[in-house]
């Protein structure tokens, strides 16, 4: 899944390339860092990559290796649910009733293997049990409220090293007291937003809970390679309900099995989140920038930055990002309000920043 748009790491992620387009945590785009991943467990004729129809051409260029037909086009940007909707009808049409998995494009993950043999073991464990959805829980290293959690219930199976426990509920992002004794009670995991399931399982899952989005999601499977098709497509996607999977599905279906892996792991939702990811709790400071960093007795500093000599002097905890048409200063506790500003800068028709 490629289509986010990174608002919070604005101004470096844009509209134009998004962050999963950006060479953040690696020598590689995170999608290229995505495919590379999952790339030793499918051939690339396997793997498919949804995204918005506008990023098309960055696709090609950053995947050669991947067959262009693979690319999922969404005539425009509706959540998680009509995006899984719309893959799986391409897929279940062309290939029957495969085991899918689905995984955001722009995760951090330090130990794949890992998450590699727990999605193995996944696609064993549903074989046997085509009913369950399978999600996969990151265990917490600390009380993070930025993420939301899963609740494990009992155990229903272990395949090699990956355990399957029943999920007893969702939580949305809890306040730090709440997320702590989530950490304390060993029973919760941070919801990563990556699944595993049979394709007609998925479908059955949104007839039973978001009718009309299964009743367009027929209508594009039912054109799928047929001449019609991109009419159909850009009739019925833009009308699917804007929502998360975790919405439509997720939280409501009770066969849901929670499958925790333990990586190192960030979906690098905003500029704290990306020092914290690459540095731990280090003061030190993180400097991605192509011309020059001069510090004088500061402490605690991201400075990201185009091809000039940055200069800072004292200061601490801050966010210093700067790009050819925009400069964000922001204390690094308020990272998460990055995302305000290109609200912000929409409802006031700057469109040239965004």
């Amino acid at each position: 899944m490629a289509g986010g748009r990174g608002t919070r790491l604005w101004p470096v992620s844009r509209q134009g390339k998004p962050k999963q387009f950006q060479k953040l945590v690696s020598e590689n785009t995170m999608l290229q860092d995505t495919f590379s991943r999952l790339r030793k467990i499918a051939e690339p004729a396997d793997i498919f990559v949804s995204t918005n129809k506008e990023y098309i051409e960055e696709v090609k260029k950053e995947l050669p290796e991947m067959p262009v037909k693979n690319i999922i086009a969404e005539p425009i940007g509706r959540n998680t649910a009509p995006s899984i909707a719309l893959s799986t009808a391409i897929i279940v049409a062309k290939f029957g009733n495969e085991t899918v998995g689905f995984f955001p494009a722009d995760h951090f993950i330090k130990h794949p293997e890992n998450l590699l043999s727990a999605i193995s073991q996944g696609e064993k464990f549903l074989e046997k049990n085509p009913e369950y959805l399978v999600t996969f829980g990151i265990a917490p290293t600390a009380p993070e409220t930025g993420y939301g959690y899963i609740e494990k219930e009992n155990l229903l199976e272990k395949l090699g090293s990956t355990e399957f426990f029943q999920a007893k509920r969702f939580v949305e992002k809890p306040n730090l007291e709440t997320a702590q004794k989530y950490l304390e009670s060993g029973h919760f995991f941070w919801n990563s937003g990556m699944f595993l399931w049979k394709a007609r399982t998925i479908i059955e899952k949104f007839k039973a809970y978001v009718p009309d989005i299964y009743k367009r999601l027929m209508k594009i499977k039912n054109a799928v390679g047929k001449d019609n098709f991109n009419s159909v497509l850009k009739k019925e996607f833009p009308k699917m309900d804007k929502i998360s999977i975790d919405y439509a599905v997720m939280e409501n279906e009770p066969n849901v099995i929670v499958a925790p892996v333990s990586i190192d792991w960030s979906d690098v939702g905003s500029w704290t989140a990306l020092k914290d990811t690459l540095l731990g709790d280090s003061k030190e400071h993180l400097v991605r920038i192509e011309g020059e960093h001069l510090d004088f007795d500061s402490e605690n500093l991201l400075v990201y930055g185009a091809d000039k000599l940055i200069v800072t002097i004292g200061v601490k905890d801050l966010i210093i990002v700067d790009t050819p048409d925009a400069i964000l200063i922001c204390d690094r506790t308020k990272s998460q309000l990055v995302s305000d500003v290109v609200k912000k800068l929409e409802e006031s028709g700057k469109i040239k920043h965004l």
